[in-house]
């Protein structure tokens, strides 16, 4: 019979978070939270150009650094990109940097980022991206998250209608295989492990 302490103690273990920064210094967490950033900022400019809202790879970006840093790490990197972009670094979508993106029609985009991170993150070190199909989810829902709060930020300059068809079905084919290939990853680095 299992001692319940032992059982309680190994449910509490993050199911799968690769790269575990939580045992690491805080010099080294700094510099995992640039190279984090760093890497939003390649991924930004892997784009599609399209009004108003360009496709990126940065919603991928995101949601991998969330499952494979965990929650708090990559909520970090994900302020630290916000933070470089909006005072001039070159980071956003195509290469854009500027505050006014951060109030623009893809802001809402860009705002939702820490938080999807910070849900996926939370969300593999609790144990939900066990198998395939259950990363597939999570990062759906991630997706689901920045476009949702995209697309609503986005209807307050352009009406509901008019967002609803420039800044959210284009994108939904590009979040479901964003996704596929996130959970791709995850799934490949688990059985690495």
């Amino acid at each position: 019979m299992q001692n319940p302490h032992t059982a309680a103690a190994a449910d509490a273990q993050p199911a799968f978070v690769p790269l575990r920064f939580d045992r690491k210094s805080r010099l080294f967490q700094g510099g995992a939270i640039l190279l984090g950033s760093l890497f939003l900022a390649i991924c930004s400019w892997i784009s599609v150009p399209m009004v108003p809202v360009p496709v990126t790879m940065q919603t991928f970006g995101v949601l991998v650094l969330g499952a494979m840093c965990g929650w708090r790490l990559a909520l970090s990197a994900s302020l630290v990109y916000l933070a470089e972009g909006a005072l001039g670094l070159p980071v956003f979508a195509g290469g854009a940097a500027g505050a006014h993106h951060l109030l623009g029609p893809t802001g809402g985009y860009l705002i939702s980022f820490p938080v999807a991170a910070a849900l996926v993150g939370y969300l593999a070190e609790k144990g939900w991206m066990a198998g395939l199909l259950r990363s597939v989810g999570v990062m759906l829902l991630g997706h689901g998250l920045i476009l949702t709060l995209g697309t609503v930020y986005l209807a307050t300059k352009i009406g509901m209608d008019h967002a609803l068809a420039v800044g959210f079905a284009p994108f939904v084919l590009g979040s479901v295989l964003k996704a596929a290939l996130a959970a791709s990853i995850i799934e490949a680095a688990r059985r690495r492990r």
